[in-house]
């Protein structure tokens, strides 16, 4: 009875939602968006407030001037993240977002882990926008805000929490609260304006960094850091030497600036999601996605290295860089007019992860995975006020107590687990089939173990059933997915992420034994080496679903149309 109740509860977490074949769209929306639309959607969404908010700290703390290395890395890695959500949406037969996708394609409680991964990454990403809005605002009137708060509250504030509780912040995120809950919302038109003025304000800073920078920035020694020190008021504003030069940090420093930087190539989902608009989705959303991240990293190269090549890297103010960058250069009246268009850039961003994130809420009530409550909508201003007013609030409080670092840290944290999901998701799908042998079908693998079990005893049939896993594991008896083999790489897939975890905290906590030649840890490593290569090819081995994606053929098809021009 027991393992009754603890099956149907199984079935219960892995239940899907139902979809049909995506709806006919209105003839006025069908096919209205062409490739330069779904890319100027794509950058629109990456390249928000992530650049004005993370490249000081990620350069000054982390990576140093490799910092354009670590975002190669995370570029290179949100590519292969993407392409792993065009199949994922390739293989589900409507337009939709990750947790819609989590949910119909692998289950009830995969939908729920990216659910509340989401509305954690947007209340987060609402708080760190709010700070982000608050540094640049206080940079503009010379600091005035945060040196009167701290001055009051940083004794009173525990060590794990910021050194002041900013409510700016907090005010700022509950004025848009309430203009949410009254249902004004950014229209397009505004978002491409902004857009525009965001653009302008990094090709301006990419250009004055090359002309007023000084490549000895990326040469530095421990000479200069303590020249800088000496002359330097407030000592304790200077971030740590490092080894000095280029990569002052390391290989170390680059993996984990990539690893943070990562955060900022978010927003190819959206090319997805408006996708069943596209005139050609199956050429239209690939070709925008990879164009997109390629556009996305040249011009975090050049911001990224207009910034370090501007300031010595130690120097780099963490919280508004560029506003005290271009006061380092003597640039002091520039500051103000890029000050307009990074505020535009970051109240755009805020008022959108706002509304997405309420949006969110809403849907994950309506699918009965949160209260219900949460899915009444106001009759008058035809808003979620409930959802507005507690997400509002709680992202108003993240805002007002915790470091802008932290919150970033989680944020990068909670963008690599989705896409791992996704990911995961997505290597389960391929080798996954959905199609049911009827009584009179049978496989070549049920035959043979009919004909053992009439012929030989019980032990033998166990000792025939585990010969016969251990050689499907390798030589699978069908050319086409089962459910033998479905289950076959769903449980590699879980050990492969179980290896991959052990190696990856191995590496992380003690990578100078490991590579110095630790003979226990670089043994340890080395195995799981070898057991990671071995699922890996375990599952290569398995048959894949042989259902038809279009996006794969974008070689070909291109070819074909240059060949007919």
């Amino acid at each position: 009875m027991l393992l009754q109740d603890a099956h149907r509860f199984g079935q219960k977490l892995l239940r899907r939602r139902p979809l049909g074949p995506r709806e006919e769209t209105d003839h006025h929306t069908a096919g209205c968006l062409d490739t330069l639309d779904l890319v100027i959607i794509g950058v629109r969404r990456m390249l928000g407030a992530g650049v004005h908010i993370l490249v000081g700290a990620v350069a000054k703390y982390i990576a140093g001037p490799a910092i354009i290395l670590s975002f190669l890395v995370a570029a290179l890695s949100s590519l292969l993240s993407g392409i792993c959500y065009i199949e994922f949406g390739a293989r589900v037969p409507r337009s939709g977002s990750m947790y819609l996708y989590s949910y119909s394609i692998m289950g009830q409680v995969y939908g729920f882990i990216i659910g509340w991964n989401r509305i954690l990454s947007l209340t987060v990403g609402t708080a760190c926008i709010a700070r982000a809005w608050s540094y640049t605002f206080d940079s503009l009137i010379g600091n005035r805000i945060s040196q009167a708060l701290e001055r009051t509250f940083s004794l009173y504030m525990p060590y794990y929490l910021a050194k002041y509780p900013d409510f700016f912040a907090l005010g700022l995120v509950l004025l848009l609260t309430g203009l949410l809950v009254l249902g004004v919302h950014v229209l397009p038109q505004v978002n491409k304006v902004f857009m525009g003025i965001n653009i302008l304000v990094l090709s301006f800073i990419i250009v004055s960094g090359f002309i007023t920078g000084d490549l000895h920035n990326w040469k530095l020694t421990e000479q200069d850091y303590t020249l800088n020190t000496s002359e330097s008021e407030d000592i304790y504003s200077l971030g740590p030497l490092g080894s000095g030069g280029f990569v002052p940090f390391g290989l170390e420093g680059i993996l984990r600036g990539a690893a943070l930087c990562f955060y900022m190539f978010i927003g190819f989902d959206s090319i997805v999601t408006t996708g069943e608009k596209a005139q050609n989705p199956q050429r239209s959303i690939p070709i925008s996605i990879v164009v997109s991240v390629l556009i996305c990293f040249v011009v975090y190269f050049g911001v990224s290295a207009a910034l370090t090549l501007m300031v010595p890297y130690y120097q780099i103010h963490p919280d508004s860089p560029f506003l005290q960058a271009f006061l380092h250069v003597g640039w002091g009246h520039a500051r103000y007019v890029m000050a307009i268009g990074i505020l535009c850039a970051l109240s755009s961003s805020l008022l959108n992860t706002m509304f997405a994130m309420s949006w969110l809420i809403y849907t994950m009530a309506e699918d009965r995975l949160l209260f219900r409550f949460l899915a009444q909508v106001n009759a008058r201003t035809r808003t979620h006020i409930r959802v507005i007013m507690i997400s509002g609030n709680l992202a108003g409080v993240l805002a007002l107590l915790f470091h802008f670092s932290d919150l970033m840290d989680l944020m990068s944290l909670r963008s690599l687990l989705a896409n791992l999901v996704v990911d995961f998701s997505v290597l389960v799908l391929r080798y996954h089939s959905d199609q049911n042998l009827s009584k009179n079908q049978k496989t070549e693998e049920e035959t043979e173990m009919e004909l053992v079990v009439k012929e030989r005893s019980l032990d033998s049939v166990l000792e025939a059933s585990t010969l016969s896993f251990l050689k499907s594991l390798w030589f699978p008896p069908s050319t086409i997915p089962t459910r033998k083999s479905g289950q076959i790489v769903y449980g590699c897939a879980f050990l492969l992420v179980l290896l991959l975890i052990i190696l990856s905290l191995i590496l992380a906590q003690r990578p100078s034994q490991v590579f110095s030649g630790d003979p226990v840890l670089t043994t340890v490593a080395v195995l799981l080496l070898l057991l990671i290569t071995g699922v890996t090819v375990i599952i290569w081995r398995q048959p894949q679903d042989p259902t038809a994606l279009h996006f794969k053929d974008l070689p070909y098809t291109l070819d074909m149309g240059s060949d007919t021009t």
